[in-house]
């Protein structure tokens, strides 16, 4: 699956509002047979979203049509647990493109790069100011600058900068995965193989 350049987001979002939320809840054990991303979005927190008989639980909120967006609002510590890929595919394969909370696991964060999803770690106090914001104006707009790398609440006006490795920055902003940037150096890869014989 090609991974799509990032450079502006503007969406609203959706609130995870749920601290400590594990790869396992992401992405329950059970489907990490499969080798392939395709239809994991499906499964995105399947046990929160659908009973034991598969049927949507209309108090979880990926089932509510009031809330909608490419951004995921989550609560502190996301992305903790075992190490599993597939969280990231299944958020990407969701259609979410960021994911916002005040901390993530650090192999959520790089399984996250990896696949094109961008985790914007951001103050405790900017996200509850986001879930306050969500909660009055579900439709409230978001914008992600990752050229500057700013985060903008644009009902309130408040922003915070966030961090990004300039590696993965580099590569997200142009649609690169590992293999694409190493490509996109083959000629200066063929230049140092000149100069080093």
């Amino acid at each position: 699956m090609p991974v799509e350049k990032f450079e502006k987001l503007v969406s609203s979002c959706v609130p995870l509002a749920i601290d400590n939320v594990d790869t396992d809840q992401i992405t329950p054990a059970r489907f990490l047979k499969a080798t392939t991303r395709e239809g994991f979005g499906a499964k995105l927190f399947c046990d929160w979203r659908y009973d034991p008989a598969g049927k949507p639980r209309p108090e979880f909120v990926l089932n509510d049509p009031t809330y909608k967006g490419a951004i995921l609002v989550a609560g502190k510590n996301f992305g903790s647990g075992s190490s599993r890929e597939h969280a990231a595919w299944a958020l990407v394969d969701y259609g979410f493109k960021v994911v916002v909370s005040s901390f993530f696991a650090d192999i959520f964060k790089s399984n996250a790069l990896n696949n094109g999803l961008l985790p914007v770690q951001v103050s405790e106090e900017f996200v509850s100011q986001l879930f306050e914001t969500i909660e009055k104006n579900p439709e409230a707009k978001v914008k992600v600058d990752l050229e500057n790398q700013t985060i903008t609440n644009l009902e309130t006006g408040s922003s915070e900068e966030f961090e990004i490795g300039a590696y993965k920055k580099n590569c997200m902003l142009n649609g690169y995965d590992d293999i694409d940037y190493l490509l996109s150096k083959s000629k200066e890869i063929e230049q140092f193989e000149k100069e080093k014989v």
